[in-house]
């Protein structure tokens, strides 16, 4: 296999991770997978960066007829356009005849026929490698040692809010984006549904400590609502580097809030949140903010801020005292 490349034949999960949650946002997503995943029809996922679009491919391919048969996925932007074409259509003695494209019988796409070909950020797929692809999803027959054969593919492609405009620009072949296009799926990303950042930082701790061997680990509400109220620009793959990384630093079978603080990567953070001197002047100034926001979310009823906190009514008196928060506009 080409290291390069990355393209690789991946076994699916039932569960996406992606998918975890109750929100609106990403209910609805959940929906519309259930809906593709009765089709054969092509499907494009759309999502910013950091979204996890592979575990909800794999997920899509899980629930359809077709979950026994190969999940090929292809990551489109990587390796040299060369290898990459070596890689999915094998080497070939003859160039494509008029009517169908060619491949070898040991060429990746031979051996994912009648599966899923799963195109991660297709829109860096190398413009040669569109046209083959192309006249294979347009035929959906391949020609290999001269015979005609059926390639009986589902195509799923991901891609960011701005693959209209590189098929406008010609960037990107129009007729292989209505294929793998028939319908869209557009993933939230997390700063619409806050409410599931708990639920998600959960199940990544969950499958970080199974996957070392380590007892199941919990975090306590104080530690979720801080990951709740973060705006996570670098998405899902943002938050599993957080949770990890206080996972990996800390002993304890609970994280305590105290814990996911050195995790966060207060460089791309917000300005207030620069860091400055010690660390322990940087997470006083982290919870002066962040003990206000929450203050300022709930109208300044202490209680329910202090239920949000994890602490005792008394305790965020006392904190936001010694803060310097002013409670003036707090209302019992």
């Amino acid at each position: 296999m080409l290291a390069e490349v990355r393209a690789r034949l991946v076994k699916t999960s039932p569960t996406a991770l992606e998918l975890v949650g109750r929100s609106a946002a990403i209910a609805r997503v959940q929906e519309l997978v259930r809906r593709a995943a009765m089709s054969d029809a092509g499907v494009l996922l759309v999502a910013d960066q950091g979204v996890d679009v592979t575990s909800v491919a794999a997920d899509l391919h899980s629930r359809a007829r077709r979950s026994a048969a190969p999940f090929l996925q292809v990551d489109c932007g990587s390796g040299d356009p060369a290898r990459l074409d070596e890689w999915l259509f094998g080497t070939v003695p003859e160039a494509a005849t008029g009517d169908l494209e060619v491949a070898s019988r040991d060429s990746q796409i031979a051996a994912s026929f009648g599966g899923t070909i799963f195109l991660r950020d297709v829109a860096e797929l190398p413009a040669s490698v569109q046209g083959r692809l192309a006249r294979i999803a347009r035929d959906g027959e391949v020609r290999i040692d001269g015979q005609p054969i059926a390639t009986n593919m589902r195509w799923v492609a991901s891609a960011t809010p701005g693959i209209e405009s590189d098929v406008q620009t010609n960037r990107f072949r129009s007729d292989l984006y209505r294929r793998v296009a028939k319908s869209r799926i557009d993933l939230p990303p997390l700063r619409d549904r806050a409410e599931d950042v708990p639920a998600l930082a959960a199940r990544v701790l969950d499958d970080w400590c199974a996957a070392r061997g380590h007892a199941p680990r919990t975090m306590t509400q104080a530690a979720l609502a801080l990951l709740a109220a973060l705006t996570w620009s670098g998405n899902l793959a943002e938050l599993r580097s957080v949770v990890e990384r206080a996972a990996q630093e800390t002993r304890h079978d609970v994280i305590q809030i105290e814990d996911v603080l050195p995790a966060l990567n207060l460089e791309r953070a917000p300005a207030r949140f620069i860091p400055s001197g010690q660390l322990r002047e940087a997470r006083l100034r982290f919870e002066r903010d962040y003990i206000s926001a929450v203050l300022q979310h709930h109208g300044w009823r202490m209680a329910e801020a202090a239920a949000t906190l994890g602490i005792q009514r008394p305790n965020l008196y006392r904190k936001a005292r010694q803060l310097g928060i002013p409670l003036t506009r707090a209302s019992e």
